[in-house]
Order: C-alpha cells, then sequence, then structure tokens
C-alpha cells in the first residue's frame, strides 16, 4: 500500500463553481471519475453517485443538509455490540477489491456501485487514497467497509454484511484506527445518517458546519490506516 499516498493531476473540471441550493442535496451533475476529479470533490465536500434510480445513468455529485458525520470520539459501542467484537478479524487494505464488489453485489437493494465506480475507486487505492476495512471470521470475508481518507477526513462510500454485526465491527474498527491519535479535527463522514448509524454515535450537522469542519479536518496530518494501532477504548 502506498503511503503518504500520490496526489494525482488535477481536475480539468470547475468544480468549485457548483452552488447548492439550500435543503437540495443535490449539488451538480457530470464530470468524472478521474481521481484528481474524485479528490478535489472530496476535499469541496461533495462525493459521486449516480442520479438513476438503480445508481446508474448521469453522475451525481451530493453535499447531503443536514450530513451524517462521527465526530472524534463520537462512536458509541454498546455492550451487545462489544461483546461480538472478539467473534471476528479485522485488517485494512488486506482485499480492497473484494470489499468493493461486497458492497456493489447486485441483489442488494439500491445497489449503485457500477463497474465504472469500482474501478475509480481502485484507482485511488493504488495511489494510497481509498481504504477498505474488512471484516473475517473462520478465514472468510463476511462484511466490510470503503473509503477515502484525506488528512483527517475519512468519506466512508459504503459498507456491507454477509453475517449479523459485521458492518459494524467495520465501523468499530475503522474509528479505532482513524482516531487512534485522539487529534479532535478528524472526522468521519457517513453521508447520510441513518437510524442503523445514529446508534452507533453518527450525528447530523447543518451542512455549513460540515463545510467548515471539513476545513479543519483537512489540515490533519494524513493517517497510515494499515498500520495505525487501533484504539483500545472504543
Amino acid at each position: 500500500m502506498v503511503f503518504p499516498p500520490v496526489e494525482p493531476p488535477p481536475t480539468a473540471w470547475l468544480l468549485g463553481s457548483a452552488r447548492a441550493t439550500p435543503g437540495d442535496d443535490l449539488v451538480a451533475a457530470g464530470a468524472d471519475l478521474e481521481p484528481g476529479t474524485l479528490l478535489a470533490a472530496y476535499r469541496m465536500g461533495l462525493f459521486p453517485m449516480g442520479l438513476g434510480r438503480d445508481g446508474h445513468g448521469t453522475l451525481g455529485w451530493w453535499s447531503p443538509d443536514p450530513r451524517g458525520v462521527i465526530p472524534a470520539g463520537g462512536l458509541r459501542v454498546r455492550p451487545s455490540l462489544r461483546k461480538v467484537l472478539g467473534r471476528f478479524e479485522v485488517s485494512v487494505d488486506r482485499a480492497f477489491a473484494e470489499v468493493v464488489a461486497g458492497c456493489g453485489d447486485p441483489s442488494r437493494e439500491g445497489r449503485w456501485i457500477t463497474e465504472e465506480v469500482a474501478q475509480a475507486y481502485l484507482r485511488l487505492h493504488e495511489l494510497g487514497w481509498a481504504h477498505s476495512v474488512e471484516v473475517w471470521q473462520a478465514g472468510e470475508l463476511v462484511g466490510g467497509l470503503y473509503g477515502v481518507a484525506v488528512g483527517g477526513l475519512f468519506a466512508g462510500e459504503s459498507m456491507f454484511h454477509r453475517v449479523r454485526d459485521a458492518s459494524k465491527v467495520a465501523l468499530v474498527g475503522l474509528v479505532a484506527r482513524f482516531h487512534a491519535d485522539g487529534d479532535p479535527r478528524r472526522l468521519v463522514d457517513v453521508q447520510w445518517a441513518t437510524e442503523h448509524l445514529r446508534r452507533l454515535g453518527a450525528q447530523e450537522w447543518p451542512r455549513e458546519e460540515y463545510l467548515r469542519r471539513l476545513r479543519a479536518a483537512l489540515q490533519a496530518p494524513q493517517v497510515d490506516l494499515a498500520s495505525a494501532t487501533p484504539t483500545t477504548t472504543v
């Protein structure tokens, strides 16, 4: 795994010209999924997702209002979840392509990860920006998540599970590593705070608050997630 990550050529698109309408999560459409475009978008608080009902079609750029976030110290691990953590093995960047494939399983409802999207994040992974957290049981991949780390931002893209609690364990494993240095600027972006994520401590921030905190997060040091020692406090 490459560390520190390699900065790709800059995007040719003027993403900074996109303006969000209050109450609208969709900010713009079009552009491409080149590494420089994706990184520029994350640094501006945007992330891509297809506009079609199945996630296909024209590429959209989203900035939810409110935004789902797990800030430093915000993760909640309930006793019932803490009891099952020891049943799983957690790794980082051991099986990135397999995790993306699990997240993009065609049988999943609301699937939006196309082959084009998968290849785009694989390129970011090869440059050292995109990471996966894998959850194993008896030597089999049973869950995980992937996303993009830029400074003190981890932009979560998707997670999946094949056995109960595996995706929750992946999130705990991510936060235990990403927040291990105690830097209060770090934040994990979960896009939308679903009920499932709220039970794990996800908060909802107004878009302007998220963008303000994002600027601070981007000033934090880059984390070598594959080598990070998980904190024992989560």
